[in-house]
């Protein structure tokens, strides 16, 4: 067994040692060189500074987590040659740049690389070749839950690559026992995306994400944090202070997988019973939503078709709708249905605004705004000025680069 290109270096230093970074292999992790102590001191100071027209009464301190083992989801570029394939990156020539021993991955997804390296070498496919635009391999996407279950997927360019991916779709199962989802995705297009719309199921249908307080599923095209540990606490944090707020209603936009909603919703000691609405785009994560909702105890009533459910425990009722955030709270504010609480978690571009516009004209004491991207969350709070930032947080979610996610809590004024 080899060892893992990412190890500690004297406490000196205080940084992570990458034989690839260092190789010039891969430059993902951008400042793997820096102290991670020094790196998410200069997350906080480049937040800070972003949102300087916006500065909270108080910054809470970062949460942060480890700064190896972190990564939950591998997103690994199919290279090399049929029988001897790369899984890792292409470099700017498109050749296949292997990287199955990162260190920043999850070990258990870093235990399978290579023997989903060896069934592919089996299956005589061809990796993707970008320039010539053939071949077949082009992704494989692996999700560790704490749990240690997997969920592997396979991205192809074809139905012949599908047709015999699932032709040894026994194999692979026994080949990967952790896994409790495989799936073949199909992407015939030659674009810079890492998956296409059609999912072939080989094995189950969602990943379950047993959390501390909640298990959400993820089926193969859900949105889930890429660290399990630092997203926990966000979940955490988001909940707490909806307690504090105590509102008797509350909105979930951008819900996803349900996580913020869901955590809201679970019985905590300050909880008194309050109605959420969690809304999602994606009719898939909603389904997943539901079903983590129903083992909470959300039981669904009949004949409602938006997946609500009341817990007899708290009085909290819960809903889920598919939908688009912005044209959903457009529509209610304008009947006149106003909640005491929002929660929004938009994508890097930020809420936009048109939802902006309606949150600023809408009434609502108090939003809860988890972002991405602090530069569209500043854009977002300059269309907002009736809201001052009561607190914020910066959640340590990417070590290595300059990405990061911060929450703020909006207080009407």
């Amino acid at each position: 067994m080899t060892s893992l290109p990412l190890t500690p270096t004297s406490a000196a230093h205080g940084h992570l040692d990458c034989h690839y970074f260092n190789a010039g292999l891969c430059r993902s992790c951008t400042f793997i060189e820096t102290p991670h102590r020094d790196q998410v001191a200069d997350k906080e100071a480049w937040c800070a500074e972003v949102l300087a027209g916006h500065s909270p009464d108080a910054w809470l301190p970062a949460a942060v987590g480890l700064d190896r083992d972190f990564r939950n989801r591998a997103k690994l570029a199919v290279g090399g040659s049929a029988g001897s394939v790369t899984l890792g990156i292409l470099d700017q020539d498109f050749h296949g740049v292997d990287l199955r021993e990162c260190g920043i991955q999850a070990p258990q997804i870093r235990a399978v690389i290579p023997t989903i390296a060896h069934f592919l070498n089996g299956t005589g496919l061809a990796p993707y070749d970008v320039k010539a635009r053939r071949g077949e391999l082009k992704f494989v996407h692996i999700t560790a839950a704490p749990s240690g279950d997997l969920m592997t997927r396979f991205v192809v360019r074809s139905q012949h690559g599908l047709d015999v991916l699932r032709s040894r779709g026994q194999e692979l199962r026994a080949l990967l026992p952790t896994a409790t989802v495989i799936s073949v995705n199909l992407l015939p297009e030659h674009k810079a995306v890492l998956e296409g719309s059609r999912e072939e199921m080989l094995l189950g249908d969602s990943l379950r994400m047993n959390l501390d307080r909640v298990d959400l599923h993820l089926r193969p095209q859900s949105f889930f944090q890429t660290n399990t540990d630092v997203a926990i606490g966000l979940y955490n944090q988001v909940a707490a202070w909806v307690d504090e707020i105590a509102p008797s209603s509350l909105w979930d936009l951008y819900c996803g997988v349900g996580g913020f909603a869901l955590y809201c919703a679970k019985e905590s000691g300050q909880q008194t019973s309050r109605t959420i609405t969690g809304v999602e785009l994606s009719a898939q994560a909603i389904e997943s939503a539901k079903i983590s909702a129903v083992e909470l105890g959300f039981k669904s009533e009949s004949g409602s078709g938006a997946g609500a459910g009341t817990s007899t425990a708290t009085g909290t009722r819960v809903s889920f709708l598919a939908g688009d955030a912005t044209e959903f709270a457009e529509a209610n504010l304008a009947t006149g249905e106003r909640p005491e609480c929002v929660i929004v978690n938009p994508p890097r571009r930020g809420i936009g605004a048109r939802l902006s516009a309606a949150l600023e004209e809408s009434g609502v004491d108090h939003i809860v705004y988890s972002s991405c991207n602090p530069l569209t969350l500043a854009k977002d709070l300059d269309r907002m000025p009736s809201y001052t930032v009561e607190r914020a947080r910066v959640f340590d979610m990417f070590p290595h680069t300059k990405h990061l996610e911060v929450a703020v809590v909006l207080q009407r004024r």
